[in-house]
């Protein structure tokens, strides 16, 4: 079955049940385009489950395919980061050759935004603890960024939706503050809900912000050949560079 709409439409792959990501993104998409959300089940968020939970990926893939979706974007940062920049490349392009359809993820996506705002060194915040933040660090050394630091914020991997925009807040400004030189700050995962801040961040710290909502929002404009600025979420969507 085909599905069809004026602008485009967007198959989404949500690594998680939880609700707020999506919600954000429609918000923020222009009129014209729609989604095909289909859902993975991570519930710990490990280590061990993401790297297993990028397999599971390609059956939802076919489907979003057999349904003739203009892009595909398989979400989450962390299971295909864990690959490293090279390695998810790989599979990106196994995917497309098979499928015929364009993909992009988190990551891609992430590396592409901070390259249109003309980032070189950033400082990136996550809710996670431990060495996987260091893997994180990886993806975007070998993708050619200065990563001066990847901090993570101690919360279960269930109740990150429910922190405060500005708890997140004083976390992302404890850590960008932390490190010196940063013309870019970097915000990893959709699950913590941020998006009244963003602008907020950008003028306090005086760097642009890469958060995984707006930066969805504008490549999926950029695949689909639309330009619709949008105020109050960040530089990114406000002035939609080109990369």
């Amino acid at each position: 079955m085909a599905y069809t709409t004026w602008r485009g439409v967007v198959g989404c792959i949500k690594p998680t049940m939880r609700p707020g990501g999506i919600e954000e993104l429609i918000r923020i998409l222009p009129d014209g385009v729609s989604l095909i959300p289909l859902f993975l089940d991570i519930r710990k968020g490990t280590v061990d489950e993401f790297k297993r939970a990028v397999e599971p990926y390609e059956p939802l893939i076919a489907r979003l395919a057999e349904a003739k979706v203009d892009i595909i974007h398989p979400e989450g940062a962390p299971p295909f980061m864990l690959l490293g920049y090279e390695g998810e490349a790989k599979v990106l392009k196994q995917w497309e050759d098979k499928y015929g359809v364009p993909l992009f993820t988190s990551g891609t996506n992430h590396v592409r935004a901070l390259r249109a705002l003309g980032v070189k060194k950033f400082v990136g915040a996550t809710y996670f603890e431990g060495p996987i933040n260091d893997m994180f660090g990886r993806y975007f050394q070998e993708a050619g960024f200065d990563v001066l630091g990847m901090e993570g914020l101690s919360v279960p991997f269930e109740d990150v939706g429910q922190l405060s925009p500005y708890e997140v807040y004083a976390h992302v400004k404890r850590s960008f503050l932390k490190h010196k030189g940063a013309d870019g700050l970097y915000l990893l995962g959709s699950g913590w809900r941020v998006m009244e801040v963003l602008e907020m961040l950008e003028e306090d710290l005086g760097v642009p912000v890469v958060h995984p909502i707006t930066a969805r929002s504008w490549e999926i404009q950029r695949r689909l050949n639309i330009r619709q600025p949008i105020d109050g979420f960040g530089t990114l969507l406000s002035e939609m560079p080109i990369d």
